[in-house]
């Protein structure tokens, strides 16, 4: 019996470390998860401000200079301010509406419809689908005109620079809605930018081929930007030499 003992207390002396370790693992583990068992979100307020940023600013910023220049240096930054505070008071409306019950520990909405599903529910949570794909659909046409509206005139932007502005120089928006709508279709196969780890720049090597055309792809990019902000100063330089303000 003393043998016995002696060998079950071995077994018990040698069983703890293996269970610390087990347990020593788990939390190893945990430390990468968040509560809801998805991967530790990293994400700063710096990172959340610029997604922010994306996704409210859109083709509406393209007109925004004109549309301040047709209400003025008054009612212009007046507008935008207070449309800039209901920007601001809609979005902190839909951060209290992450989560439902605690707003430490309670259920993450992922999603726009989650959120009015989890305060709303019932038919509200059709109603709302519906409107957010009509809203999809009406966007995805405008975008689709207006592109098909912006390649048109580059062509025929072309077409004067080789035949003149005598040339009427017509043409048909179809064939540019086409291309833009295949284009398209073909974007919508790309997954999210979480399954693309391979675009990241950190992960290409150093002075390898890749790394090369990216460099080049930047390099291009930054100089049709250079150009773009020089000729729009080229304007305003050009416009304030025959400003006269107060002349009758």
């Amino acid at each position: 019996m003393a043998a016995g003992n002696g060998t079950h207390k071995n077994k018990q002396v040698v069983m703890a470390p293996m269970e610390v370790s087990m347990e020593a693992g788990n939390v190893d583990q945990m430390d990468y998860l968040d509560d809801d068992g998805r991967t530790r979100r990293t994400g700063t307020i710096w990172t959340a401000s610029s997604h922010i940023i994306t996704a409210v600013i859109g083709s509406g910023v393209l007109s925004l200079a004109w549309a301040i220049a047709q209400l003025g240096w008054v009612a212009g930054p007046t507008a935008m301010l207070l449309f800039a505070f209901v920007t601001y008071y809609t979005a902190t409306l839909l951060a209290e509406c992450y989560r439902t019950g605690d707003p430490e520990t309670g259920k993450r909405n992922y999603t726009y419809m989650d959120a009015v599903r989890s305060n709303l529910g019932g038919v509200k949570v059709t109603f709302c689908g519906v409107i957010q794909y009509a809203n999809l659909v009406g966007v995805a046409i405008g975008y689709t005109i207006a592109s098909s509206i912006s390649m048109q005139a580059i062509g025929k932007a072309g077409c004067f620079h080789t035949k003149g502005h005598a040339n009427p120089c017509k043409s048909s928006s179809n064939p540019y809605m086409i291309i833009f709508g295949a284009t398209q279709i073909l974007f919508s196969q790309i997954p999210d930018f979480d399954q693309i780890w391979w675009l990241s720049i950190r992960r290409v090597p150093r002075f390898s081929t890749k790394w090369v055309c990216l460099k080049m792809l930047s390099l291009c990019c930054l100089i049709v930007s250079i150009a773009a902000a020089a000729g729009s100063i080229a304007d305003i330089i050009g416009a304030l030499k025959v400003y006269r303000p107060f002349s009758g």
